[in-house]
């Protein structure tokens, strides 16, 4: 079943225009899909059918792309998979009572799961839902925090982006009816594959190709985001030797470019996008090593090429 095809047959032709047409805006952008990808192939590792999960599936990608349309207005970000944002091609109150639409269009959605099968995926999905706001409140208290752990940056990515990735592939393996165990070790594969994706994403922010990554690079340091790769950086200067990075981290400024080329280079002399590296290679070994006691089968060979493909992206 193509997921793509699936998400075009949705209807937005509705009125008003103005709250659906961002809708359908942001879903024909397209993105890689991976939520409602994982979801399908979970699922199809213990032989269940892609008609049962389909309606989970689509709702988690709407409500992950809900997430995006108020991300962008509280990050202020110009560009998403290589187009205006909605808040910039309409206005922030476009994008704020659309992606309130989006939250809704996903539980419609989420109701043409099996009856049996449905109050356990919505327990599910709202702990989901819960924890990802949670990590993003985490994320906007760490823009004024002065000093952020890395263990804290972990835990604020694992609620912000793990979880989506890790209850995608649990609610597929629920639905086709795996075991407690065997959902366990896909939601924990999940935890750990996306943990590297958040860190290989904040490599991409500083060293991506803005052609080919789809938002502006340098848009966390514009932001004073304190990112993996910050952070790692702040570790090996050590308190001393951070002032410069530091200054540049409270500087709120019209134009950017300055203090994005200063900072990539304060990164570079560091040489801490190798270090970043490894830790991306580590949690994707991880995640990889959750796989082997599970059905060994074609939906575990694509989980093992998504891994490696997610974690080793330029996009």
């Amino acid at each position: 079943m193509d997921i793509n095809n699936e998400i075009s047959k949705l209807d937005w032709k509705r009125e008003p225009y103005g709250l659906y047409a961002p809708i359908e805006y942001t879903l024909a952008a397209g993105g890689k899909r991976v939520r409602p990808q994982l979801a399908m192939i979970a699922c199809q590792m213990f032989g269940g059918k892609d008609e049962d999960v389909l309606p989970a599936a689509l709702a988690l990608e709407v409500f992950h792309n809900f997430t995006l349309l108020h991300d962008d207005v509280m990050d202020k970000a110009d560009v998403r998979r290589g187009r205006p944002t909605v808040h910039v091609k309409w206005d922030e109150n476009t994008a704020i009572l659309s992606g309130d639409q989006m939250l809704i269009e996903a539980y419609k959605l989420l109701s043409g799961v099996p009856a049996d099968k449905l109050p356990k995926v919505l327990q599910l999905f709202n702990k989901m839902a819960t924890e990802i706001c949670e990590g993003q409140q985490y994320d906007v208290d760490f823009e004024n925090q002065e000093q952020v752990a890395i263990e804290e940056y972990l835990k604020m990515i694992r609620l912000k982006t793990s979880v989506l990735l890790a209850t995608a592939l649990q609610i597929g393996a629920y639905i086709a009816g795996a075991s407690e165990e065997q959902q366990e070790a896909l939601y924990q594969f999940g935890i750990n594959v996306g943990l590297a994706f958040q860190i290989q994403d904040d490599i991409l922010d500083v060293w991506g190709d803005p052609a080919t990554f789809g938002k502006a690079v340098g848009g966390d340091i514009g932001c004073n985001k304190k990112t993996f790769v910050y952070l790692e950086a702040m570790r090996q200067l050590g308190d001393g030797a951070s002032k410069e990075l530091h200054y540049w981290y409270n500087q709120i400024l019209e134009d950017n470019t300055e203090k994005i080329a200063t900072v990539k280079g304060i990164f570079e002399a560091l040489g801490v996008r190798a270090t970043c590296e490894n830790v991306v290679e580590e949690y994707t070994q991880s995640a990889l090593e959750l796989l082997k006691d599970l059905p060994q089968n074609e939906a575990t060979r694509k989980l093992r090429k998504l891994a490696d493909k997610l974690n080793t992206r330029n996009s």
